[in-house]
């Protein structure tokens, strides 16, 4: 692929931004106030911190590959085959459901200005048109897809942007107290986790940008590089976002469906409301586009290792993976009518954290592995960074276990059933080598 084709450092960032910030900036602000109070804006902080901990692990193990595969790439490097290809394929098929799962939101939130949108049929219309017109464009090249991405994301900060900057100044002091508000029947350590695991979940996402390394430019210096840019700035606007809707809305912000609509309808009256709505609408569409780009290399990653069959990483004049995009559309697609998204999240969920675990552990593996060898990015502090990632994802994703034990079951049974695909390709992979 030409030079003047392939992703910038500057569109990286975009892609990483447009990964993240989702809907879900949107609607956090209203459930985190319902389980905290103000002192939520304490654990977005704390979310942050551990956030940005993952991400520096992976801007870590991405200096030392140029090749696609993220997480996959990772755990197949420091811990073999099997454990790569479980994480691997788990990345591919989460994609796929976070893809399916973010075109239905696109059809939800159109439905706030076009109320047929509701309508099922209406719906997976949408949704039809949506992923096979993201696909195709996909088809035409990155370069095309990076040029869309780019406008989307931009489209999306922009709203924020001017909430933020308007909104800064109608922020009431007395709003914030009481700090700590514990809804009735809970505890302070149970609604404390209750709230990280939510929050955190805004942040996911970066994961995906070493994944199409091979579309990008220098990889190795610009994907650890955009990862901590990308990281700073999604903090930034989730901190202000969070603090001015506290500010402005105080108590009505509890259990709020659109809080930083109606936190933008209260300051700039109707007109604000609507501009937060197009940026919602062109949030979950811009992260829809940067789906379309990520799921089908999750794919590809794959082939490369002989792990799924040759085809799959057919490419056209173009460059663009066909088949994986062909496939990965089909398969988004089915998930996408199916309408079982809460079954799908929990495995979602699970999965999050089976890239994230084995990924800072790898960290620790490759200083030793490749000691010696000259890095783009190496994270300050030693084994720290890295050792505090693990616990706390440990930690996390225990409890969500404990709250909903579903989770762990379909998150496993995931892992279970693709055994038997890595045991069939690397028969297939063995023989063909033996042949040759």
């Amino acid at each position: 692929m030409e030079k003047g084709t392939k992703l910038g450092f500057w569109s990286i960032v975009l892609l990483g931004i447009n990964a993240i910030i989702g809907s879900g900036i949107f609607g956090l602000p209203g459930q985190a106030y319902s389980n905290i109070g103000p002192s939520s804006i304490l654990i977005l902080g704390f979310c942050m911190i551990l956030a940005v901990s993952i991400a520096l692990c992976f801007a870590e193990a991405g200096s030392w590959f140029e090749g696609d595969g993220g997480p996959y790439l990772y755990a197949k490097e420091a811990f073999g085959d099997f454990i790569g290809f479980e994480v691997g394929f788990m990345k591919w098929a989460v994609s796929m459901i976070a893809w399916a799962t973010m075109a239905n939101f696109f059809a939800v939130t159109l439905s706030s200005v076009w109320p047929q949108a509701a309508e099922p049929l209406t719906k997976n219309i949408i949704i039809g048109i949506l992923v096979v017109g993201l696909g195709l464009i996909n088809l035409m090249g990155v370069k095309q897809s990076k040029n869309l991405n780019n406008i989307m994301t931009v489209g999306k900060l922009i709203p924020l942007i001017v909430f933020i900057a308007v909104g800064i100044f109608f922020i009431k002091g007395s709003n914030f107290k009481p700090f700590v508000i514990i809804p009735e029947g809970q505890t302070t350590s149970s609604a404390f986790v209750a709230v990280s695991i939510s929050l955190f979940y805004a942040f996911t996402g970066f994961e995906s940008l070493a994944v199409a390394a091979k579309d990008m430019e220098n990889p190795k210096k610009n994907v650890p590089k955009a990862l901590v840019t990308v990281m700073f700035i999604v903090s930034v606007v989730y901190v202000l976002v969070l603090a001015i809707s506290i500010g402005v809305l105080g108590p009505q912000l509890s259990g709020a469906t659109n809080p930083v609509a109606d936190a933008a309808t209260k300051i700039m009256g109707p007109i604000g409301g609507y501009i937060i709505t197009i940026g919602t609408i062109i949030s979950v569409g811009g992260i829809n586009i940067a789906s379309s780009i990520f799921t089908p290399r999750s794919a590809t990653a794959l082939v490369d290792q002989g792990l799924l069959p040759k085809p799959m990483s057919k490419t056209n004049k173009n460059g663009a993976p066909y088949v994986a995009i062909t496939v990965s559309i089909i398969g988004t697609l089915l998930i996408a009518w199916s309408g079982s998204f809460i079954t799908l999240s929990q495995i979602s969920v699970v999965s999050r954290f089976i890239q994230y675990i084995p990924t800072c552990l790898a960290v620790l593996v490759f200083r030793k592995k490749y000691a010696g060898k000259e890095v783009n990015f190496k994270i300050p502090g030693g084994a720290f960074v890295p050792i505090f990632a693990v616990i706390v994802s440990l930690i996390l994703l225990v409890k969500a276990g404990i709250d909903a034990p579903m989770k762990i079951v379909w998150g496993l049974g995931g892992l279970i059933l693709v055994v038997p695909i890595y045991l069939y390709m690397t028969n297939v992979y063995s023989k063909q080598h033996s042949n040759n």
